[in-house]
């Protein structure tokens, strides 16, 4: 887990990314309209609004949801699942309304358009952020702060 804003938003920053690319391939697999253009049209938009929604919004929400769970705080892993459970259930709510909007605008279609959206992005956003980009993630932050740690002992053993 992150212990510093630095790390935090390295971590969210690889989480937010990955999660996009992965779930904007999908959408546009499942639409039949996948192209390398059209994935890197939406990317970049999509990356945003989710980076601006994790960090403000959801995160916040989704970490004191989490918190309040009847959960064994004290085992990392039922933390990380609470976490990413919640994170992922306010990441598609926020992020499926934003695609249909993205992609349809209003319409008297909107309610059932959405439904279909949530359904369809909480299907593989639970397993990818739980098996894939979590994973990752974490890993990614270990190395990080190990190379963090060495050169703050380097640092202190120069002084």
């Amino acid at each position: 887990m992150p212990k510093t804003k630095t790390e935090g938003l390295l971590f969210t920053t690889m989480m937010c990314f990955m999660m996009v690319l992965g779930m904007s391939t999908y959408n546009l697999i499942v639409h039949g309209a996948f192209s390398i253009m059209a994935l890197l049209t939406g990317l970049i938009p999509g990356f945003v609004v989710a980076f601006i929604l994790d960090v403000f919004i959801v995160g916040k929400v989704a970490k004191s949801v989490a918190f309040k769970l009847p959960i064994n705080q004290e085992k990392m892993l039922h933390k990380i699942l609470a976490i990413s459970g919640c994170m992922v259930t306010g990441m598609v709510l926020c992020m499926s309304f934003y695609g249909v909007i993205y992609e349809q605008g209003f319409s008297s279609q909107f309610l059932a358009m959405y439904g279909r959206a949530i359904l369809t992005n909480i299907v593989m956003a639970l397993p990818l952020q739980l098996l894939i980009v979590g994973p990752i993630s974490r890993k990614a932050l270990a190395t990080f702060q190990k190379i963090s740690e060495k050169n703050r002992s380097v640092d202190v053993t120069l002084d």
